[in-house]
């Protein structure tokens, strides 16, 4: 049982970690555009995104995975689609408090491309509040990936996941020698989202120290 919980561990992490970072490299570059640029990119991507936004979250996992199908790959898009437009928004608003500074007129006025600056003068300047958000929205990948594969949406058989683990256990647990069985995975899950929002707190308050 531990060594599934430990093997699971591995599954939700890797399909977490890549479907965050999938989410933050498409929420980030539209909300660079959208925050430097203005105009009618800004009018289009915030629209896009307030219509992506205005589904709940586990609503828009659900519709899209019913979809697509159970799999590793699909739960990378699913993600991708419901965290990207809040990230958008995040990136959006640091761009829109940095564009206006000294050395981004500075970029400007030696003739950089905007592409450069969004890279290099924006984006580094946004890495703090960004790294710190990227640790909670972990947390909120990993309880949506085990909710999906509870739900026979996400990630399936042979695969040891923790959802699995907790739907199988959900109907023996009733006994009380067998109550382990959901117990484990589900302070697994609990254990790994108190480490991603401690993480998260320990970065926040370096950042407001530095």
């Amino acid at each position: 049982m531990l060594a599934r919980a430990l093997w699971g561990c591995q599954r939700v992490l890797v399909w977490g970690v890549t479907a965050t970072l999938v989410a933050y490299i498409v929420g980030c570059m539209f909300g660079l555009v959208a925050g430097y640029l203005g105009g009618w990119w800004d009018q289009v991507i915030s629209f896009l995104a307030n219509v992506l936004l205005s589904f709940p979250v586990m609503v828009l996992f659900i519709l899209i995975m019913n979809y697509l199908g159970a799999s590793g790959f699909n739960i990378v898009i699913a993600v991708t689609f419901a965290s990207a437009p809040a990230i958008m928004r995040i990136v959006r608003g640091l761009t829109f408090d940095t564009k206006n500074r000294d050395y981004i007129f500075a970029a400007q006025t030696r003739g950089e491309h905007p592409l450069r600056i969004m890279l290099y003068e924006l984006l580094p300047n946004a890495r703090g509040p960004i790294i710190v958000d990227a640790c909670l929205r972990l947390g909120y990948t990993t309880v949506a990936i085990t909710t999906l594969t509870f739900l026979g949406l996400g990630l399936q058989p042979p695969d040891p996941d923790w959802g699995l683990m907790i739907k199988e256990a959900a109907n023996v647990a009733k006994s009380p020698q067998f109550a382990y069985m959901l117990l484990i995975p589900a302070l697994a899950v609990s254990s790994l989202i108190l480490g991603f929002n401690l993480i998260a707190d320990g970065l926040r308050e370096m950042s407001l120290r530095d």
